[in-house]
């Protein structure tokens, strides 16, 4: 499943842009390197699990590096939805 990066339209990769994303709710799906540090990782599993956002593990950031198209490892990485997610408004 993490070939889905390659092709995504739109999509975080690091640990601090995968949170940025969860926190907005724009993450799809979040992606964590299982040899990255646990201290790194942690706080993006366990908001993807507050947010019920399905995590993926991947055998090593090197690997998920890859599937992001870049060149050097990543610890995390998710794909962002399409559409935004709507926000109520109060009309006055």
């Amino acid at each position: 499943m993490p070939h889905r990066l390659e092709t995504a339209k739109a999509r975080a990769v690091g640990t601090r842009q995968t949170l940025r994303a969860l926190e907005k709710g724009i993450a799809e799906i979040v992606f964590v390197a299982q040899d990255a540090e646990e201290r790194v990782t942690r706080p993006v599993v366990e908001l993807a699990r507050r947010r019920g956002v399905p995590c993926v593990p991947v055998a090593t950031m090197n690997e998920l590096g890859k599937h992001c198209n870049i060149n050097v490892g990543a610890a995390a990485a998710a794909i962002l939805r399409a559409e935004l997610p709507h926000r109520a408004t109060a009309s006055g």
